[in-house]
């Protein structure tokens, strides 16, 4: 069994900011295997069933720095380690549309990432990072975070949550290193 995380805040308000990139991936990848998702363990889960072994979409429902507490619930519940989490999240310091498998490591400044490591006790485990950009210099990051793709963004942010979906089954399929090395570029 293995957990697949999006990362982003609830609500509509936040629905098609930067930071819920990993929510709309976790979406798109509900869309394609038809999950239907409810609510337990403080966020949205659904399952199916990949190469004969179940894999969980998961969001957790509580705000970004608080995901980790909603992510050990569910590994805990069903005794999943956490090498077999992948945590898909929006980072800044990669451009917008570009992606990047990383398979452990700190939390990079991101807040999510910081909180799941906190909740779980280890960083061991993957990540799927979905570049943001940096905001202009006369927008702080905690703005930036929270605003909408615009313009020509709109269509860079659609391909990267279909590219990061079929990412996420590569990886499925093959394995992480296979992903790495298609995807990371």
């Amino acid at each position: 069994m293995k957990v697949i995380t999006g990362l982003g805040n609830p609500g509509e308000k936040y629905a098609s900011t930067r930071h819920n990139i990993g929510f709309m991936v976790i979406s798109e990848l509900a869309a394609r295997f038809k999950v239907n998702s409810s609510y337990k363990f403080d966020g949205l889960v659904g399952d199916f069933f990949f190469g004969g072994e179940k894999i969980i979409l998961f969001q957790p429902m509580k705000y970004m720095n608080k995901s980790g507490q909603p992510v050990y619930k569910l590994l805990d519940y069903f005794q999943i380690e956490a090498e077999d989490l992948l945590v898909i999240h929006d980072d800044l310091d990669l451009d917008l549309g570009k992606i990047r498998f990383k398979q452990n490591g700190g939390s990079g400044g991101h807040n999510g990432i910081k909180s799941i490591i906190n909740s779980l006790k280890t960083d061991e485990f993957k990540r799927l990072k979905i570049g943001i950009g940096r905001p202009p210099e006369n927008v702080p990051v905690p703005d930036f975070v929270l605003t909408t793709f615009t313009g020509e963004e709109k269509d860079i942010s659609k391909k990267v949550v279909a590219d990061a979906a079929s990412a996420v089954e590569l990886m499925l399929k093959e394995d992480i290193m296979k992903a790495m090395n298609k995807y990371n570029g």
